[in-house]
């Protein structure tokens, strides 16, 4: 999930928005503007409605925030770490470095969000209660009340990607001692789940509810999707999970000098062998890393007048994997970067360098001998 706007650190978790999120904040804003408070309030002005509306807004994607920080709190205090917290248009997402090792962590980390989610009600229910005499207090806590309410009981409907379904993959994965099986099983729990959505959307259409048409079918087509590529990422995961970098990374590397131009670097190197990766040295001591992605964001026009040195990124500055670092971690710091080749160092010197493709061509390799 992409982020857009990064809002600070927390527990030095880096926290953002996606653009999509302020789509759903104005339409949430407005929609309690315009609707829910002035049938629920009255006596107040339309300005009043919109600040109610946008305060309620924040509010509740503050609820969001607080449901995914309980995940990844008990993530950290299990040993995992946090990549980083997004909200979106579907609400929020935390990402962890890694799947959890046990059921019993799994559990953990997914029923965190839902309890976090049901105090948060309670809370704002209490003060509702509490402020009773004054509609403008209490009409927006016990629409948060509520939504929190709401928010809890949906992540709990037991299909991946929500908590409930990680909630089954736990108790499967308990009772069968396979985590595999207890992750198809989720999986396969949440497209039902999301074709479900699906149905509803398509059936609000034809009922002429047009605008909660739409919004169910596109959560369903979300959710089917999300469900999906939990199973395949949990089943790559697996699979490589003894391999290490050192296995795959690709150790024919041309070694060229900073001063090259990069024009002569294509019509000599790129061109002619489709190499795609280069270690630079200057002095015959390696000093950075070239990759044609690096290349291609130089306009053409200035090949023949810049130099590889002007172009690579220094070794100091690039990330760097050892050889013995598990392949899936690998993976996921070229993910996490969005960098086509990361250099793999042993003892201060490169060794090699691993890519995506890399990692393909492993995976298509195993395939085809795993089927003979």
């Amino acid at each position: 999930m992409d982020v857009n706007v990064k809002l600070g650190r927390f527990l030095n978790i880096p926290i953002g928005l996606n653009k999509s999120w302020f789509l759903i904040f104005a339409f949430l804003t407005w929609s309690l503007a315009s609707g829910y408070f002035p049938g629920t309030v009255s006596g107040y002005s339309t300005i009043s409605f919109w600040f109610l509306g946008a305060i309620s807004s924040i509010l509740f994607f503050g609820s969001v925030l607080a449901h995914e920080l309980g995940h990844s709190v008990i993530a950290l205090r299990n040993g995992i770490p946090v990549r980083s917290i997004t909200l979106f248009i579907f609400g929020g997402v935390a990402q962890i470095e890694r799947e959890p090792q046990t059921p019993g962590a799994e559990f953990r980390i997914a029923i965190a969000g839902p309890i976090t989610s049901l105090v948060l009600a309670v809370l704002f229910w209490t003060i509702s209660i509490l402020g009773a005499s004054t509609p403008f207090l209490a009409a927006p806590s016990l629409w948060l009340a509520r939504t929190n309410f709401i928010l809890a009981i949906f992540n709990m409907i037991p299909g991946f990607p929500l908590d409930g379904g990680r909630v089954l993959r736990a108790l499967v994965w308990k009772l069968s001692d396979n985590m595999i099986l207890a992750t198809k099983v989720a999986s396969i729990a949440g497209q039902i789940v999301a074709f479900s959505f699906i149905g509803l959307g398509i059936f609000s259409l034809f009922s002429g509810n047009f605008s909660n048409g739409i919004w169910l079918a596109l959560i369903g087509v979300f959710l089917n999707n999300a469900a999906a590529s939990s199973y395949s990422n949990a089943k790559l995961e697996h699979s490589l999970k003894d391999v290490t970098v050192e296995q795959v990374m690709s150790t024919r590397i041309p070694h060229i000098s900073s001063l090259m131009s990069l024009e002569r670097l294509v019509n000599d190197y790129v061109l002619p062998f489709n190499q795609r990766a280069f270690i630079v040295t200057e002095n015959n001591v390696a000093k950075g890393l070239m990759t044609v992605q690096d290349l291609s964001e130089i306009p053409r026009r200035k090949w023949p007048f810049m130099s590889v040195g002007q172009v690579m990124e220094p070794l100091d500055r690039s990330v760097e994997v050892a050889p013995g670092t598990k392949l899936v971690e690998a993976m996921k710091t070229i993910q996490q970067i969005n960098a086509h080749n990361i250099a793999v160092i042993n003892q201060g010197q490169v060794v090699g360098t691993i890519s995506q493709d890399d990692v393909n061509r492993y995976l298509n390799l195993k395939s085809k001998l795993s089927t003979r």
